[in-house]
């Protein structure tokens, strides 16, 4: 059973999973975890659900996604999206945990506004350790949104009952939205530590000349470094900056490029080279992105 990956398709196998009578709406579901049942035979078992998930919860409840472990104190959320490796990793008996989970799949929000946005969610990527802590009065009003949603779909399923139960979704996420830049600002040494660690590293990236092995440097290098995901690392960078990492990179790149172009009599293929291209043409086309310029434009002009 250990070695065994399970893709669960639907909220209803989702259900039988977890020991829950079937639910209510096909779609979506919210769990109440005082009555999760984990027995034995299930530790170690890994499934992998096509649905989104959104928690809070009191205590370590027997499950991880990824590497990680859900373990936190009362009043913390976390998100994860379609595709994560979710691994069974204790026994759980009724009422030893305290908390909701809400399971929603993909066709609830398709062709809806939601369905539109919903990458901008960022936070559905973090990392189970950049989960939001809330407020007591933050909670309250995420639990407002949930009961909207619960109550919805055990009462009143009919043509109106999709719209509405979006509408408060989308509701929750924008509500976390603003709970996690609330978060973002009251950690701002932290946050001004990596954006100061992040500019650091691109600088000793280039003078210790890795560009030359591996390229370019990438936001996962960097994100890795500051313990973040890639996701979580974004969005803080973008928050303290205004600016996302990528474009940190690349304008960086682009003024190592005008200092070389300036400088030295190299010729652009090797410069290319040098800032870690593997085609002349993608750093032609960065520089003139940035600049107006080609490199040999900025060269003559300059």
């Amino acid at each position: 059973m250990a070695d065994r990956i399970k893709k669960v398709e639907s909220i209803s196998d989702m259900h039988q999973i977890l020991g829950y009578p079937k639910p209510k709406h096909p779609l979506i579901s919210l769990l109440d975890t005082s009555k999760l049942t984990i027995p034995p035979s299930a530790v170690g078992s890994k499934s992998i659900p096509n649905f989104y998930m959104i928690s809070v919860k009191d205590s370590n409840c027997g499950l991880e996604y990824g590497r990680n472990s859900f373990d936190f104190n009362e009043g913390v959320m976390v998100f994860s999206a379609p595709g994560q490796v979710y691994t069974t990793t204790r026994e759980v008996q009724p009422g030893q945990i305290h908390g909701w989970m809400l399971y929603f799949h993909p066709d609830l929000i398709r062709n809806t506004h939601m369905g539109e946005i919903i990458e901008d969610y960022s936070f559905f990527n973090y990392d189970v350790f950049e989960a939001l802590h809330l407020s007591e009065e933050e909670e309250k009003t995420v639990y407002d949104c949930i009961s909207n949603i619960k109550n919805e779909y055990e009462q009143r399923i009919d043509n109106h009952s999709q719209r509405v139960i979006v509408s408060n979704l989308e509701l929750l996420l924008n509500y976390s939205l603003r709970y996690y830049e609330r978060q973002f600002n009251t950690r701002t040494n932290q946050s001004k530590d990596v954006v100061s660690q992040f500019e650091k590293g691109l600088k000793a990236y280039y003078k210790e000349q890795r560009a030359l092995e591996l390229g370019v440097p990438s936001i996962e290098l960097f994100a890795d470094q500051a313990n973040l995901s890639q996701h979580y690392f974004s969005d803080l960078i973008k928050k303290e900056t205004g600016r996302s990492p990528k474009d940190h990179i690349n304008e960086y790149v682009v003024e190592r490029a005008k200092n070389m172009l300036l400088g030295t009599e190299q010729s652009i293929s090797e410069i290319a080279y040098d800032l870690g291209f593997n085609y002349p043409h993608y750093f032609t086309r960065l520089f003139k992105s940035k600049t107006g310029l080609t490199p040999g434009q900025y060269r003559s002009n300059n």
